[in-house]
């Protein structure tokens, strides 16, 4: 940020908004899924903003983009991911301005220009930017033949690579590496095949343990795919001609490649607030009320950062766009708070569910139930009786009862040689073990009073 930059110091001219005050125009940067759920959730109060422009950088209305894998496989088709058509909008008094980038916030005017020239005021800006593909530090990104998987665009470019056969490689052994993976080799009408590339020990790290990673990667290996762990990236070859022809490991191996897929995770979306002089570390810096170094300016889903987290996972996303539409229709809202997330995914149709530590420690007592013939696994980590963590591979049905009982912080030892096999039988002894427990507070029987009795 340049120290002559009008826009780094400025501040807003004019009274600070209120958060009781109604806003007259309303001005969400962002036609992602935390924008368009903002919208959603705003049109549906009483004290809505009277005008709402949303403005996206993509050329068509909100999408899924959760549903770009089974896009890319072939299973699923492009009008399927539309949220909303252009005419809901119009019919709610939404302005939507498509495929125009926000280039410039003049925060002393409250007012902000597109690259296409078009400047729009505001009394309240929302910044819901997103986020972009995270990139290695390797030479050959530039190189034709280099994609992402973030977008329809990338999705469109992977379907004639996939289509066009020969050898592709993808960096990155989490959820949307495997992914793409996966989408490429269903989409294959040629020969083709897919590696992937993980940098850790084992897929997807920060939510499987070994034995689930194992139980995955040998699935995917059943299927086709050649999966390679500890996969340190040097460099991508280039063709002489500007193409991608090769990945260099560290180690010296070197896969020939006719098409690379970077999916090593998301960088929050920040330049636009950064130019503006928005407090930025890692993402956009929020209170609990979403506002940013600016009171008239919010910042909402992967853009931003919350006591030095930043976000990834629709659930608190979610939930910050409750406190969000909230406070901007004037209603009186508890803060937005960070809460235990549990991870439930979908791999190529492996269900997955995890919550808690990965790793167990000296004070964990771990219960472990593994039927390779159908393909589940459950590992459940307790301390003191109590649940924290668990991996679920396969039949996923009990997750969300595990979760609950973590975050109730319940005591599970009348139900532990149950536990294992899900809510049914655990259930059953918990409320056993409730009924024969004497209740302190509860006289007997025969030292009641006859009104209590009738109470």
């Amino acid at each position: 940020m340049s120290p002559d930059d009008p826009t780094a110091t400025a501040l807003p001219d004019g009274p600070m908004p209120s958060p009781a005050a109604p806003v007259d125009h309303l001005v969400i940067v962002g036609n992602g899924m935390a924008g368009q759920r903002l919208v959603e959730a705003l049109v549906q109060r009483e004290g809505a903003p009277r005008r709402i422009t949303l403005i996206g950088a993509e050329a068509c209305p909100a999408y899924n983009r959760i549903l770009l894998s089974p896009l890319l496989a072939g299973e699923m088709e492009r009008e399927a991911l539309t949220l909303r058509d252009a005419d809901w909008y119009a019919e709610r008094g939404v302005e939507l301005v498509l495929g125009e980038r926000v280039e410039r916030i003049d925060r002393a005017a409250r007012r902000l220009t597109t690259a296409g020239g078009r400047e729009i005021a505001y009394d309240r800006l929302v910044l819901a930017t997103g986020s972009t593909p995270a990139l290695p530090p390797v030479d050959g990104l530039e190189l034709d033949g280099v994609h992402a998987f973030r977008d329809l665009d990338d999705a469109a470019a992977l379907t004639r690579a996939a289509e066009r056969g020969g050898r592709a490689v993808v960096i990155g052994g989490g959820l949307l590496g495997l992914e793409a993976a996966e989408g490429l080799r269903k989409r294959a009408r040629a020969g083709l095949s897919v590696s992937v590339l993980q940098r850790a020990s084992r897929l997807m790290n920060r939510q499987l343990d070994a034995t689930a990673a194992g139980l995955l990667q040998a699935e995917l290996e059943g299927r086709g795919l050649e999966i390679v762990t500890g996969a340190d990236l040097e460099r991508l070859e280039d063709d002489g001609r500007g193409r991608v022809c090769a990945v260099r490991l560290a180690d010296g191996r070197r896969l020939p490649a006719d098409c690379v897929v970077l999916a090593i995770g998301i960088a929050p979306s920040v330049e636009l607030g950064r130019r503006a002089g928005l407090e930025v570390h890692r993402g956009i810096v929020v209170d609990d009320r979403l506002t940013s170094s600016d009171p008239a300016i919010h910042a909402l889903g992967e853009c931003c950062e919350f006591e030095g987290r930043t976000y990834g996972l629709v659930e608190p996303i979610w939930r910050q766009v409750e406190v969000l539409a909230a406070r901007l229709a004037g209603e009186d809202v508890e803060g937005y708070v960070e809460a235990p997330t549990a991870t439930k995914l979908k791999v190529s149709g492996i269900s997955l569910y995890a919550f808690g530590p990965i790793e167990p420690d000296v004070d964990h007592e771990v219960l472990t139930y593994h039927d390779p013939e159908h393909g589940d696994y459950r590992r459940l980590l307790l301390r003191d009786g109590r649940l924290e963590g668990a991996v679920l591979y396969g039949d996923t049905a009990a997750g969300p009862w595990y979760f609950a009982e973590a975050l109730a912080g319940r005591h599970l030892d009348a139900c532990r040689q149950a536990l294992l096999f899900g809510p049914a039988d655990a259930r059953a002894l918990l409320d056993a073990t409730k009924a024969e427990a004497p209740n302190p507070a509860t006289p007997h029987a025969q030292d009641r009073s006859p009104q209590e009795e009738a109470a």
